[in-house]
Formats: C-alpha cells, structure tokens, sequence
C-alpha cells in the first residue's frame, strides 16, 4: 500500500504551527512575533493566527514584555514522565472542545494494518456518536471514515482492501459498486470534507477530514442525528477548519 501524496490545508497549518513551536523552544529566554516572523519565513498575519491556537493550546505563553515562550502543554509533552498519557489527554481536551464547537461527535481513525480503527472520541448525550450496528472494519464503502481512509491509499491499496471486504448493502443509499465508488474517492478533493449521507445507517450523517502526517493514513470525523442533517456541512467546515490543532497534537 502507498500513500497518494496529496497534502491538505490542516497538514500545512500543522507544519507551520510546528515550526513557530521549534523556533520558540530554541529562544529560551522568549522570541518577540517580529523575531518569529523573520525565522518562520511566515507572514504577520498567519503567525497572529497560528500564535492565537498555540496559545490557546497552552504550547506557547505570552510573557508580560509581550514575547513568547514555551507554555505549560509542550513541557508536559516534553517530559520523558507521563508524556503518553499527557498527549492522549490533551488530544482529548481538543476533540472535546470540538465536540462542542460542532455540536456533534467527533472521533479520530487510523488505517492500521489495512483495517480502519477507530482510536478516540468525544461525545455526549447531546452529542451522541454513531451505533457501530456493523463492524467499522467490514464498512469503510459506506462510511465517512472509511472512505476518508481510503481516499488517501493509492489504487491497489484501496482495491486491496475491497478485496478484502465485501460491499454490503447497509441501507437503500449504501454504494456497492465496486467501480462507482472508486471513481467517487478517486475525484474527492482532497480539502472538501468526505460525507455520509445516511449510507451507513439509516437516521445518522456523517463527515470526514484526512489529518495524515508521514505515512500514517488517519481521518477526523463527526456524527449527527439525520434530523440535524441541515447542519451538516456547517459543521464539517468546522471540523475542516481545526483540523490542524488535531493533526498537531498528533505530531508533537
């Protein structure tokens, strides 16, 4: 299996962000927004709001002469103590915070050892997650995850794992052309949110956003009740939008 190298708004908003966060741990005294400017290579404007999510992160903290420096969130992740569980925890806080900023749950997935997984999730009795009525592993032609995971495989990884899972029809929306899905995840641009319009179970929509780093092939998601439908794509810009805090935490 290969990666198709299409890289997407979060993965660069992550990959400045975590330059902006080297550079401040080199100046261990503080580094002033001019400075970080000119050793970024990155405009005021996207440092103002790159630095505005790192603050909000706690990886970096403004000191009282206006500079910054390394915050609370990124000693932790620093420390050789704990820092599996720091990471996972602060992972946590940004999924649910995203959770209420969407109004919906959000999960991360992974596609580890040509299956998809889901790995955390926030969710609430306001936002109630997807049932799992069929196994997400044998369900990635009709699901948002699924087909986000699989959109970013090259051909033969995606046909290796169709071949490995047949294309049960789960609802009356359910695609189980082998060809006509494949030709949906081959046109899905790579920075529009991948949908499920009640293809996996009926009374749930769902959407999708690649937050792949190297070569692991990862998504982040949401769920809501079908009658909340007309939020949907409202909340996948969202999700869209802060997709990089998550790849972010992923990365550090």
């Amino acid at each position: 299996m290969a990666l198709r190298h299409r890289p997407t708004t979060p993965h660069h908003s992550a990959q400045d962000a975590l330059r902006v966060l080297e550079t401040v741990a080199r100046h261990t005294s503080g580094v002033t927004e001019t400075r970080l400017a000119r050793h970024t290579g990155l405009d005021r404007e996207r440092l103002t709001v790159l630095l505005r999510m790192l603050r909000r992160e706690s990886y970096v903290e403004q000191t009282a002469d206006g500079s910054y420096a390394t915050g609370e969130a990124l000693e932790r992740l620093g420390s050789a103590h704990g820092r599996e569980e720091a990471a996972r925890d602060r992972l946590q806080r940004t999924l649910e915070r995203l959770r209420d900023s969407t109004g919906a749950a959000v999960c991360i997935s992974r596609y580890v050892d040509g299956e998809v997984s889901v790995t955390q999730y926030a969710d609430s009795p306001a936002a109630p997650k997807v049932n799992e009525w069929v196994d997400f592993r044998v369900s990635a032609h009709a699901t948002a995850v699924g087909k986000s995971l699989l959109t970013q495989l090259d051909h033969a990884g995606r046909r290796d794992h169709l071949a490995r899972h047949r294309m049960a029809r789960l609802t009356s929306r359910t695609i189980t052309s082998d060809k006509l899905l494949l030709s949906r995840l081959e046109s899905q641009p790579p920075t529009v949110p991948v949908l499920d319009l009640q293809e996996y179970a009926v009374g749930t929509v769902c959407a999708a956003v690649p937050i792949t780093a190297g070569a692991a092939v990862g998504c982040l998601a949401l769920s809501l009740p079908v009658e909340h439908a007309h939020r949907l794509r409202r909340a996948a810009d969202e999700l869209n939008r802060n997709a990089a805090e998550v790849l972010l935490s992923l990365a550090i």
